[in-house]
This record gives structure tokens, sequence and C-alpha cells, in this order.
């Protein structure tokens, strides 16, 4: 395992899709100080706090290189634009090639979450610790919320997960749940059976948020900050994002989520959590399905 140390200075972020991209392709002072000027100005006093430091980059004469290295991470959002998958693909892959000199992380909140933190991956250069995206978090906290439901425990008392895809072949680590230290297949009051309704129901749920309200930015966006928040601060949470695995499980080339230990360096560490060999395999097409997704943009 790798240590790390917390950043030493105020952490900078940027929280972008269009944001990044205009600075990017801002050719002047005056532009740059414009765009920095609006982000401040619609910013809480935390964000123009954490901005202050850029804006006086600038103003020193800083190029935009330097900005961008400034930063101890960017935050790829999905925009309006960015609902078709073409689409989506030629922004991200335009953004995250001029990132090239980035020395934090890059964070992709934007779907399919899988094959836009690979393409991000591959068009920056970056290292594919330094590349994640959201992948599975809302999908694990969505099941031990239901199983805490189910139960009648608090959530953050179960320890269990969803891995692979975010998305239909997502596989939940059934036997690996755990409750206090006992596997939940031997829970009192757990009835395996309902292993399939609860991860189809976990699986659901966004769609069923989707076509109540249009949209599911309230849950991706208290998990993105919760993200940033913990990677910023460089805590070594578990998390199942995702990321481009080199090696792990045996799986090469290809972004889903495993449970990493997620710091200020990234998802440096991937874990290989114990699995049954029907998880394994689903884990292994849930690999499939997202390389033939990203062989067809």
């Amino acid at each position: 395992m790798t240590s790390e140390r917390k950043p030493a200075s105020t952490p900078q972020l940027l929280s972008v899709s269009d944001d990044v991209e205009a600075l990017i392709e801002a050719t002047t002072p005056e532009q740059i100080e414009r765009i920095v000027s609006a982000w401040t100005k619609r910013a809480d006093e935390e964000a123009t706090a954490l901005l202050a430091p850029v804006r006086a980059l600038i103003e020193r004469g800083g190029t935009v290189s330097e900005a961008l290295a400034a930063m101890h991470a960017i935050l790829l959002e999905q925009s309006v634009e960015m609902q078709r998958l073409t689409i989506r693909d030629a922004i991200v892959s335009s953004i995250a090639s001029s990132l090239k000199g980035l020395r934090g992380l890059l964070i992709l909140v934007t779907n399919p979450v899988d094959v836009m933190t690979q393409i991000a991956t591959e068009a920056s250069g970056l290292p594919p610790a330094r590349v994640t995206g959201t992948g599975t978090m809302l999908d694990t906290a969505r099941l031990r919320q239901v199983l805490g439901r189910e139960l009648e425990i608090e959530p953050r008392s179960i320890h269990a997960q969803v891995i692979g895809e975010h998305g239909d072949s997502e596989v939940v680590l059934w036997s690996g749940a755990r409750i206090g230290g006992i596997p939940l297949r031997r829970w009192t009051g757990w009835r395996p059976e309902r292993e399939q309704a609860v991860a189809g129901e976990v699986r659901r749920a966004a769609y069923e948020i989707i076509q109540r309200k249009g949209a599911t930015n309230h849950a991706i966006g208290l998990v993105a900050a919760a993200l940033l928040r913990w990677s910023l601060r460089g805590e070594r949470r578990v998390l199942t994002v995702t990321r481009v695995q080199e090696g792990a499980l045996g799986l090469d080339d290809v972004a889903l989520s495993l449970p990493c230990i997620v710091g200020a360096s990234g998802a440096v560490d991937v874990l290989e959590p114990e699995m049954d060999q029907v998880e394994r395999e689903a884990l292994m097409q849930s690999a499939d399905v997202l390389r033939r997704a990203r062989a067809s943009v």
C-alpha cells in the first residue's frame, strides 16, 4: 500500500463542463479574467476562496497551463449539450486531451461514466489512478440503504458493494456482504431469495427517478461532492469508483468499478474483493459489455 500526504496548500478545484473548455480555449488574459470573474461571482464563499489563488496566478501573468497545473482536481460534469453519446465522446476527448499538464485529479460525473472515464484516460495521457469516475458509488449507497430498510439496520453499519458497470450489468457482491462481521446470508431475518429483487431495485432506482423528475442530479451531486471532499483531504477511503484497470482480478484496458483506496493521489490502490464463481463470471460479463461499449464510440 502507498502512503500519501494531504495537499499542503488549500485544494484548488474546478467544477467544469463548459467552464474548463472555455478556459482552455481562452487566448488572452482578458478572456481568462472574464471567465474566472464569472466563476467567483456565482460561487459561494468556499468556492470563491478556492479560486482565489488561481485568479492571483493569472493576474501575475501565469499561463492557462500553469493554472491547470495548480488544480488539485477537475470535476467534469454532464451538461445539457452532452446528452448524445457521440457528442459526449467528442467533448470529453477534447477537454481531456487539453489536460495533459494536469497535476491533480480528473473526476468524471457524466454517463456512461465507465466509458467516459476510459476515453478521458486515453485522451489525457494521465495515469489511470488520477482519472476516476463516480462509478458504482451511488449504487453501493443505494444497496446499503435498501438493505438497511429491510433489516432495520443503519445503512452505514452494512458492508456491501456493487462493482462492475454503473448500469445494467452491475454486480452485487452478495457473498461478501457483512453486518458486524457476520455474512449477510447468515443474518437472522435475511432471505437469500430476496437478493434478485433487491439488486433489481438498486439497478432501477436511477431510471425511476428520471421518469419522475427528469434527472438524478441531487443524489449524484452528493456522491460527487463526497468523492471530491475525501480525495482532496487525502482520507484514503475505500470507494467503488471507476478507473481503467491494470491487472486487478485479471482485468486490463477497461474502466469499471472495483473497491479502491482513494486519496489525494487518486484511486491508486485497487482492491480485489472475495467473490463466488457466479459473481466473478458476472463481473467478467460486465467488463465485456463495457469493452463493446467503448469500441462503439
